[in-house]
């Protein structure tokens, strides 16, 4: 019964984040989808915006558990947003380096070729779009998260989804 309880209770924090990458990651792929067409390239990369939302919303319960996270609590929002932000996009940036480079290791046997391998395979400006959109993204994500937490719940539920008397 515990153990039926703490997956409910995960997956309860998981669908939050999985959820807003998924939208996120979907428009950037539609926006790719359609300026690909536009030069005769068809492309399609659904299961990419699933498996990316899956990756990021896990990144974020797994570093949500560590305690320096929640470091600035007393500060303005800003402060508090700006940093589970940096966090979660260094966690991430690490969960996407270690997933290109675990492959080259067991080629390459190295870390150091394996690494130099991976600096050239890199499509540097892809790289750095895809890292602009996810630190946006983060940015976007933890704004909002720490706003709905400090506001409570069901007061933005309120002002999102009933009229302004009724929010206040």
């Amino acid at each position: 019964m515990k153990l039926w309880k703490n997956i409910k209770h995960d997956y309860l924090e998981l669908l939050p984040p999985t959820t807003f990458f998924f939208i996120a990651f979907s428009l950037i792929l539609v926006t790719k989808r359609l300026i690909l067409s536009e030069y005769g390239i068809s492309w399609t990369g659904f299961g990419t915006a699933v498996i990316g939302a899956l990756l990021v919303g896990k990144v974020v319960l797994i570093v949500d558990k560590l305690s320096f996270v929640h470091r600035y609590t007393d500060r303005p929002l800003i402060y508090i947003a700006s940093w589970k932000c940096l966090i979660y996009f260094l966690a991430a940036n690490l969960l996407q380096y270690s997933e290109r480079i675990i492959p080259l290791l067991m080629k390459h046997e190295s870390f150091m070729e394996a690494n130099r391998q991976f600096m050239a395979q890199t499509v540097w400006p892809h790289f750095w779009l895809i890292q602009i959109w996810l630190a946006v993204l983060f940015f976007a994500y933890c704004s909002m998260r720490e706003l709905v937490r400090a506001i409570g719940k069901d007061k933005v539920i309120k002002m999102f989804f009933s009229g302004p008397s009724e929010a206040d």
